[in-house]
């Protein structure tokens, strides 16, 4: 059996390659011929199944362990079957390429050319028969059909889905997101059926009742909210939490709901009246999932304290605590007899518990980062988990073995930098992997791989030749842009896990490399050895975003003290500080001239200061969220900004005039960057795709 495994996924590999699907081609032809001229057709096939079994030979061979650029987690394993989505980082054909620079002209004539990316894994549900596997993303909603994982439908959504549920007859989907709706979907067209407003915020979860007839939803408003799902009416809103609600779940018998929040706890609600009919207590951080055991008595609940606890359903007594886990725990779920308990954790393993005595019966490994869901088929059989390294793998519930695996989500898209000759765009990720991709095509060229933890930040050496990264793990790391190699590491920033590296910038011809840090600190390093310069110490709390001066004597900092810092480069002393934004600064950056310097801010604001004086020039009004990132355009005639409101703004530097927005993004924006001629203007967000704007 084992050998007809490891030939049927030879043969569903081969399948897949145009050699391949050449031969398919050439067996047609022999048939017809066969029917034909029958005598003939006896030699040419002979002579034609000796040359394919020596073909299937090489392919099974010598073809299966080559590892393709498009899929770097991609390892063929025996007994499993990997299905890989279209390259995470590939458009085909190569999108439109723009002819003119982004102008103040020609802005109003600005569009989308190409997305990159199939969104963030959110959350994922199986179909109650089992044949589906709906996942939760950056930028609709996917079903997958089981075992093979293979694509059946795609939803898209114009917000990213955090949540997603089936009804119980298993003719609906319930999606929850952050535009502050619950959308109603039938399953089998995709088609939207309602979309129920009243949240405050976005919505993190979405549960229905086993009867079908009631939805439940928990939002950041700290409310629960029961919905009719015939009408799509407001039931009840439920009120006591005193903070963001992040999971809801139905007892099996439907008369209670649990909810976990931001608060510590976990409430019991009874659903048919609203009633708060018990609090449980015991977590020491906030409680990111619940779910009810099939027959109704425990309830299980994680939380990012490392830790998943059994209550009591019907005293709200603590059964017991499930220690192991070395990080948060992101999500829990039941196996359908109730006698296994998954949880999947940001330490990168699905755990499982015997429910009964709490004792670990088995950690599974793989996943190169965060788990954020889990979920048993509704046999039991398999278990699914869905982790922000992109990926989505099916195991047999029973052994751990991995069944299938679906390659090609995209994490979150921190920072992004194109090469100075316009021909790559970096990108830093969440899953901890740096993204190196030709810009006219989206082919990615290679992945630079060793930050163990969050990228945010990617900067290009002028030369094009190094490329610099900064990461959750406190370190600098220097990369060779043309192999990948990894240079050297710089260490010096806190060394504990907070003291993230939120940016990174050359100076202008390349010697110098600063880095902004959780630390509160700005350090600068000789590019060339890797040696700590010196550390500009002024700011009081963490330096989001460092940018030098066209003429490298000025190094500008952005900081969550709400304040811009000049610093003097050669020495290192503070010139001046900015005053006027209300809120943190995200970023800055200066203009091609020098003259100008520009910073966006969580006040929803772009500030424009004079470099030289440090006054004030105008303030750019017009994102109804959070400002995240700020780039000039080459000629220094437009300026870029990227925010919470999921839109790309243009801006006239001249006159402080809004020119032109840019929606598509279904996430906040947290990275623009014009290419060098300015033809291209690149966002990424949090949706998990990098989006690429020009003149078409």
């Amino acid at each position: 059996m084992e050998i007809l495994e490891i030939v049927l996924e030879t043969v569903l590999r081969a399948l897949r390659d145009p050699i391949w699907q050449g031969v398919g081609v050439i067996i047609s032809i022999l048939l017809i011929l066969a029917q034909i001229h029958p005598e003939r057709a006896k030699v040419f096939i002979s002579t034609s199944i000796v040359i394919l079994i020596g073909v299937f030979i090489a392919q099974f061979f010598v073809g299966g362990n080559g590892k393709n650029l498009d899929e770097p987690n991609a390892t063929p394993l025996p007994r499993t079957m990997i299905v890989s989505s279209p390259a995470p980082m590939s458009t085909s054909p190569p999108y439109p390429q723009p002819v003119q620079s982004i102008s103040v002209e020609n802005a109003a004539r600005v569009a989308q050319l190409a997305r990159w990316g199939r969104g963030r894994v959110e959350n994922l549900a199986f179909s109650p028969d089992g044949r589906l596997l709906a996942v939760a993303t950056g930028i609709g909603l996917y079903l997958y059909d089981i075992p093979a994982l293979s694509e059946v439908r795609f939803i898209a959504t114009d917000a990213a889905v955090f949540d997603i549920a089936f009804s119980p007859d298993g003719r609906l989907l319930a999606s929850g997101s952050p535009d502050k709706t619950v959308r109603l979907w039938d399953a089998a067209s995709g088609r939207l059926v309602r979309t129920l407003k009243g949240h405050g915020d976005s919505v993190f979860s979405v549960a229905f009742a086993p009867d079908g007839r009631l939805l439940a939803s928990g939002s950041p408003d700290k409310t629960v909210r029961l919905w009719d799902v015939a009408s799509g009416q407001l039931v009840r809103t439920l009120e006591g939490h005193t903070d963001w609600v992040f999971s809801v779940a139905f007892a099996p018998d439907g008369r209670l709901l649990a909810s976990g929040s931001l608060d510590k706890t976990v409430r019991l609600w009874d659903a048919a009246s609203g009633q708060l009919v018990r609090a449980l207590e015991g977590h020491t951080d906030s409680v990111l999932s619940v779910a009810f055991a099939p027959d109704g008595r425990l309830l299980a609940s994680g939380s990012p304290d490392k830790t998943v606890r059994l209550w009591d359903a019907a005293s709200g007594q603590l059964v017991r605590t499930l220690e192991g886990h070395t990080n948060w725990v992101r999500s829990v779920a039941f196996a359908p007899d109730g006698r296994l308990l998954a949880s999947g954790s940001s330490d990168k393993t699905v755990r499982l518990w015997d429910a009964a005595s709490g004792q670990l019966v088995r950690t599974l490994e793989g996943h190169t980062s965060d788990v954020n869901s889990v979920a048993f088929s509704p046999d039991g059989r398999l278990l699914a988990s869905a982790s922000a390294d992109g990926t989505i793998r099916l195991r047999d519930a029973a052994s751990g073995q991995r069944v299938s695996a679906l390659e090609g989500h995209t994490d979150i898209v921190a920072g992004l930098s194109i090469s100075p000759d316009g021909r790559l765009l970096a990108s830093a990720a969440w899953d901890s992997v740096i993204s190196l991709q030709e810009a006219a095509t989206g082919r990615r060229v290679r992945a630079l791989e060793g930050h163990t933890d969050a990228v945010f930040s990617v900067a290009f050496a002028p030369d094009g030749r190094l490329l610099a990264s900064g990461a959750r793990d406190s370190t600098v790391r220097l990369w060779d842009a043309a192999s990948g190699q990894l240079l050297r590491t710089l260490k010096g920033h806190g060394s504990s896990h907070g003291s993230s590296v939120w940016s990174v910038a050359f100076s202008p011809d390349g010697r110098l490399l600063a880095s902004g840090s959780l630390d509160n600190t700005i350090r600068l390093w000789d590019a060339a050895s890797g040696q700590l310069v010196r550390t500009l110490e002024g700011h009081t709390s963490d330096v989001n975003s460092v940018a030098f001066s066209p003429d490298g004597r000025l190094l500008a900092s952005g900081a969550r003290d709400s304040t811009v810092r000049l610093w003097d480069v050669a020495s290192g002393q503070l010139l001046r500080t900015l005053e006027g934004h209300t809120d943190w600064v995200n970023s800055v950056a200066f203009s091609p001239d020098g003259r100008l310097l520009a910073s966006g801010s969580p006040d929803k604001t772009v500030r424009l200061w004079d470099a030289a004086s440090g006054q004030l020039v105008r303030t750019l009004e017009g994102h109804t969220g959070r400002v995240l990132s700020v780039a000039f355009s080459p000629d220094g005639r437009l300026l870029a900004s990227g925010g919470r409101d999921w839109t790309v703004r243009l801006w006239d530097v001249q006159t402080g005039q809004l020119v032109r927005t840019l929606e598509g993004h279904t996430n906040l924006v947290s990275s623009v960057v014009f290419s060098p001629d300015g033809r291209l203007l690149a966002s990424g967000s949090d949706d998990g795709t990098i989006r690429l704007w020009g003149v078409p």
